[in-house]
């Protein structure tokens, strides 16, 4: 998920897509634990989309 995309959501949406984008890192990081994953560059990436949402709530927050 790009920042332009970010920048488009509501705050409700960005919530809700906090909670997805987290579960589906957890969900990763486990599959990694178990098995290597056949392509480890996704948790990064999913990582970063966590911090990106994150981000963009804080700077909501505190406009």
């Amino acid at each position: 998920m790009k920042q332009s995309e970010i920048k488009e959501l509501s705050v409700a949406e960005l919530q809700e897509k906090l909670g997805e984008t987290k579960k589906s890192y957890a969900d990763l990081k486990l599959a990694h634990a178990i098995t290597p994953l056949e392509n480890p560059i996704q948790l990064r990436n999913a990582r970063r989309v966590v911090a990106r949402i994150a981000t963009e709530l804080t700077n909501r927050e505190l406009q």
